[in-house]
């Protein structure tokens, strides 16, 4: 593994514990494993990060993760789930992130922010609100995509992109790359999953061009890694980049693990990318997953052990005793977590205490460590 990738363990180990050993991606240092995953909230107000954000984010901080994500920033406003998903491609976006961000950082937490853009996904309704496609009379938006194939019946046709879009996309990530860096972020990570644009070129399902953008393996992932290399023109050489994949579309004839583990080898080959986030499926509505606690961590371990690129395990993860398991079988070097710190913002806090590692509360909330 290139040294400047490899994460590495920083500062005293836990004894007992390996959730609550610090880690180092190039100059970045994270106090634990315990990674915030990113979960939109759709509540933005023309992709502008509000009040209810900062409260989602800072209290997760507040609560002791060591790393805590954005949801999906999007780089364009097309680029948006729904009306109310975040941006990062103006300055007002910028500064109201970069307050977050301060405050964030200020807990002891690394800032991280999860840029992408959702291609035929988007123009939808809150998933709250049915999650179908908006019509232009609805507040609707003509979506884009490799190939011009709907996600659903639901949702809209997209208008394929000609190689003109798909370099002024490429050029979008690096402007929101370089917003990212302004605001004073640690880490960003690309939205390569769950059937948004990059998954889309990524996948045979979606992706059903005939030019240099699709057809064999090598075609469908040149999309991420121009991306990946328009990014680090704007994001600094020591600070790390991830990237989130479907390791699997769960449907025949998609994109599977033998496909993740053989991007990870071109994308560890690169230098550039530090981590793996390994997630799976919301490609194709057709997918039939067997979802059970833990139940995407043989992506994780199969990435890491067949790459040696460092991995984050995401998925119903959700005792500190699977956390622990995980890392201490090197089956990740991140436990990425989304519904379990929704139900309880200060789980870090708590099993640090069922793991006996010693981890500091906030000083102002020093009385409530009695339990």
């Amino acid at each position: 593994m290139d040294q400047k990738t490899q994460p590495r363990e920083a500062g005293a180990q836990q004894a007992g514990s390996h959730l609550f050993r610090p880690i180092a991606f190039r100059s970045v240092t994270a106090r634990n494993r315990i990674m915030v995953s990113p979960m939109c909230q759709y509540s933005a107000t023309d992709g502008v990060p509000n009040d209810w954000h900062f409260q989602h984010l800072a209290s997760r901080a507040v609560g002791g993760a060591g790393i805590v994500m954005t949801e999906a920033t999007n780089v364009e406003a097309r680029g948006r789930i729904t009306p109310y998903c975040t941006g990062l491609w103006n300055d007002e976006q910028r500064d109201a992130f970069a307050r977050i961000v301060r405050f964030v950082k200020a807990q002891g937490a690394v800032a991280g922010i999860q840029l992408g853009h959702a291609g035929r996904k988007g123009s939808s309704a809150r998933p709250r609100e049915g999650g179908k496609g908006l019509a232009p009379a609805q507040g609707g938006w003509q979506v884009i995509a490799p190939s011009a194939i709907p996600f659903g019946e639901d949702h809209p046709v997209p208008q394929e992109m000609d190689e003109k879009a798909i370099a002024a996309t490429v050029a979008l990530f690096a402007a929101a790359a370089r917003r990212a860096r302004e605001a004073g972020f640690d880490v960003v990570e690309l939205h390569g999953a769950h059937g948004y644009l990059i998954s889309t070129f990524l996948s045979p399902v979606t992706n059903q061009r005939n030019d240099r953008y699709g057809g064999s393996f090598d075609n469908r992932v040149r999309f991420l890694l121009e991306v990946v290399d328009a990014v680090r023109t704007e994001w600094p050489d020591d600070k790390p980049l991830f990237v989130r994949i479907s390791c699997s579309d769960w449907i025949d004839g998609g994109w599977d693990i033998d496909s993740s583990v053989r991007l990870a080898q071109v994308l560890k080959a690169g230098g550039q990318v530090d981590l793996i986030d390994c997630s799976s499926g919301a490609v194709d509505p057709r997918q039939k997953v067997k979802a059970y606690p833990g139940y995407q961590v043989p992506f994780s371990a199969a990435i890491r052990s067949r790459t040696g690129i460092a991995t984050g395990a995401v998925g119903m993860i959700s005792s500190p005793d699977m956390a622990e398991q995980i890392l201490a079988s090197g089956e990740a070097d991140l436990i990425i977590m989304a519904r379990a710190l929704l139900n309880d913002p200060y789980w870090p806090l708590h099993a640090a205490k069922a793991l006996k590692a010693k981890t500091p509360w906030p000083k102002q909330y020093e009385r409530g460590d009695i339990f």
